[in-house]
């Protein structure tokens, strides 16, 4: 397997050498030549399987280049008892009537972002020492993804990460998770803006060869496409377990729905490409904040960003995105994966600061399974408040987010899930406000926000961050 760029202007490259890379050397995105399909007979083959077992099935589809051995070492120690609280791994409970939650949250920072992360600590090691080289992460956060990454790479041979986040736009437990680490290699950064000025600093430094080659630079946002094939993996786990008692004679062709609270699109691009394997997914259905960006356009066809000003601080902060990466691997499919128009659509973006694509509009839908919701804080606090009413489980605002869409878009007989954001006890406050409960941290964590905080507060200002970076840059 080998991956080339949305761009058309890298050369292909192996699995091993784009987790170092992230943005293609072209400045566009990397992708896979071709998407592996699976069969049925396949699929079915998997339903006994662990969760690290099913891990080594599906990324040995991807990471052809790492020897199957290797990589079901790697994948029994990122999805581990010690890193894990579900025995399962991925728990999926049902919350009402045709409507199931993926629980994604039971890593150690309490965050989906841990269920791709922990592997791509794992295999990030793996080629550096294989290599001999060392990897400076340079990362933006608007909130899971920063302490994901930390906690899955502190300590690790061979690398350091730069952390970005932007000031004042998490929870005291986001903020915690990160500034709390104290190991060498950890290097956390608050810059003043939000988290696009945040996103633009990394694809700057990104996007200047000569800097990233000289100080080792790599990413570990959701445009790297390790996390991204990670992800897929609970895809297939939540639809094995719903169709469990399935008659088998009725299993290959069962169709499930997917709802995906989202920010920069790489949690439901993963659903895409899982999708486009083989698996039987009905509808990939887009659940937005008030930054409404990408539920606009897959209602509309139009793509246009918002300014940092014009972006919104809301109650679900990961999701404080108007500008989603990701986006550009989805429209890459749609205009046939053709690198000259997609390069000429980013040109366009650039200029006027708009695509438009709502000629295309109806294949959203028809063709790709794509739907799309907003929520707001009142949604939120209601949709908290319902479930807790009825179910006596909690969620978390994020997942709240996911819950209001998704029952806006049930369908009879097609079993809905929603991919679950975080533990609910990342945002006290929210659920304090729905519900009247008052809930703590889990006892590993109960000391987490009275723990010294370590951070650099910094100007939006990209000289001031490279000056930062090469001083501290690791080295082999």
């Amino acid at each position: 397997m080998k991956y080339i760029s949305t761009r058309g202007g890298m050369a292909p490259a192996p699995y091993s050498a784009i987790l170092l890379e992230g943005l293609a050397t072209d400045g566009g995105l990397v992708v896979p030549e071709t998407v592996p399909a699976v069969s049925a007979d396949e699929i079915e083959s998997w339903r006994s399987l662990t969760y690290p077992e099913l891990a080594t099935e599906i990324l040995s589809r991807y990471a052809t280049d790492i020897p199957r051995d290797d990589l079901a070492r790697m994948c029994q120690a990122a999805y581990s008892a010690e890193n894990f609280q579900a025995e399962e791994i991925v728990p999926v409970t049902p919350l009402e009537p045709g409507l199931s939650v993926v629980g994604l949250s039971e890593g150690p920072t309490l965050a989906f972002k841990d269920m791709a992360m922990q592997f791509l600590g794992q295999s990030l090691e793996y080629v550096l020492a294989r290599s001999d080289r060392a990897l400076n992460i340079v990362g933006a956060t608007s909130g899971d993804t920063g302490s994901a990454a930390e906690y899955a790479l502190r300590g690790k041979e061979g690398i350091a990460v730069f952390m970005l986040s932007p000031q004042g736009r998490m929870s005291d437990f986001q903020r915690a998770q990160m500034y709390s680490l104290t190991d060498d290699n950890i290097h956390n950064i608050a810059i003043a803006g939000v988290f696009d000025d945040c996103q633009n600093l990394v694809k700057a430094l990104s996007g200047d060869l000569e800097f990233k080659r000289a100080h080792d630079l790599g990413t570990v946002n959701s445009i790297n496409l390790g996390r991204i094939s990670a992800q897929m993996v609970y895809y297939f786990w939540a639809w094995l377990r719903m169709t469990d008692d399935v008659a088998a004679d009725a299993r290959a062709d069962f169709e499930v729905s997917f709802t995906v609270p989202s920010g920069n699109f790489g949690n439901i691009l993963s659903g895409h490409l899982a999708k486009n394997m083989g698996l039987p997914i009905r509808r990939l259905v887009l659940a937005a904040n008030e930054n409404n960006v990408l539920d606009e356009f897959f209602r509309t066809g139009l793509y246009a960003p918002r300014p940092a000003a014009k972006t919104h601080a809301t109650s679900s902060p990961s999701m404080d995105i108007s500008k989603a990466s990701n986006l550009e691997r989805f429209i890459f499919d749609l205009v046939g994966r053709d690198p000259e128009r997609l390069a000429a659509a980013w040109r366009e973006l650039d200029a006027t600061g708009r695509i438009d694509f709502s000629s295309e509009q109806p294949r959203f839908e028809s063709e790709f399974g794509f739907q799309s919701g907003t929520s707001t804080h009142a949604d939120r606090v209601a949709t908290i408040r319902s479930v807790f009413e009825a179910s006596g489980t909690l969620i978390d605002p994020h997942t709240a987010d996911g819950v209001k869409v998704a029952r806006e878009h049930l369908e009879d007989g097609v079993p809905m899930l929603v991919l679950e954001t975080a533990k609910p006890e990342k945002f006290p406050e929210i659920v304090f406000e729905a519900t009247g409960e008052r809930i703590g941290l889990p006892d590993h964590l109960s000391d987490l926000l009275d723990l010294p905080q370590h951070v650099t507060e910094m100007d939006d200002d990209e000289r001031e961050l490279r000056d930062f970076i090469a001083a501290r840059a690791t080295r082999r």
